[in-house]
């Protein structure tokens, strides 16, 4: 059997009386030939390495990116003085995904969930939000799976990347990853992770993917980190029972239309968007006059 849909892993939930994580544990296991054992052990490694990102671009700060340099300290350097809104859930969320973004482009070893360009995402949620709740690492591989489990359906109906579809179909998805496995984290029902992937992925929808000079960097780091945030807001609103009113495997629908629709100029060629604006065009001729290119 070929899981392609949410409704799908909505109904084996339910016919199986399992929570969403054991379900994509056996069906991962079942498509990659190995045990629920190794699949809970490989998701292990996939936190461990989420974990270091953080914490490896915390102390790198971009060092050999082109564009950006200490975002995250700038970040740091305003929680400790007192000068940021909201409470640590936030701002955690936010300073994770902008140092996993910044290690990504210094060519740090990061998770692509779904895509390299978005890898800041959901560590950026789930770390923080973990901290918070001061979940187990169990509880941390359960939603991750739920986390995967998103992800196989986004993938096995709409793009995941930014040169098929836009950014939507990058940071769309991994704040739909996100705010999949930050409910589940918090106890949330089947239906209310699929609810919050709704909800932020609807506050996706048109989003450009348009990187000034061809380089993951901006727009796109500081996406990361506002994309970690609607996660984070989308699962506050399923937790609360807010409705997402559209089903999630609809929105992923409406998502691919759109992303057709997008001109090529906004889907990660660098031709549209800020890309095209004087100072993205300044900074492109910079980095080919410094590259020799």
């Amino acid at each position: 059997m070929q899981i392609t849909s949410a409704g799908q892993l909505l109904e084996l939930c339910a016919q199986r009386a399992q929570g969403l994580a054991r379900v994509v544990a056996e069906y991962e296991a079942f498509r990659s030939g190995i045990t629920v054992q190794e699949v809970r052990e490989r998701m292990g490694e996939t936190l461990q390495v989420m974990r270091v990102s953080v914490e490896k671009g915390r102390e790198d700060q971009g060092r050999l990116s082109h564009l950006i340099n200490g975002y995250g300290r700038l970040f740091e350097q305003a929680g400790r003085e007192g000068r940021l809104l909201g409470g640590s859930l936030f701002r955690n969320a936010i300073l994770y995904a902008l140092s996993v973004g910044q290690y990504n482009a210094s060519l740090g070893r990061i998770v692509a969930c779904p895509t390299a360009g978005s890898c800041g995402v959901v560590p950026g949620a789930l770390l923080a939000a973990a901290e918070e709740l001061e979940s187990s690492d169990e509880e941390l591989i359960e939603a991750l799976l739920v986390m995967g489990g998103v992800g196989i359906v986004s993938a096995a109906q709409g793009p995941i990347s930014g040169a098929e579809g836009g950014c939507q179909a990058e940071c769309g998805v991994a704040s739909s990853m996100a705010a999949a496995a930050v409910v589940n984290l918090a106890g949330g029902s089947p239906e209310q992770v699929f609810s919050a992937a709704s909800l932020a992925l609807q506050s996706h929808l048109g989003l450009v993917c348009d990187p000034l000079a061809s380089l993951v960097e901006v727009p796109c780091v500081t996406r990361n980190a506002t994309s970690a945030a609607v996660a984070l807001s989308a699962a506050n609103m399923a937790l609360a029972g807010i409705p997402a009113v559209v089903p999630y495997d609809e929105v992923v629908g409406a998502m691919k239309a759109i992303g057709r629709a997008m001109p090529e100029s906004l889907r990660e060629t660098s031709l549209g968007g800020l890309a095209a604006t004087p100072t993205g065009k300044r900074l492109a001729q910079e980095m080919r006059e410094r590259h020799q290119l």
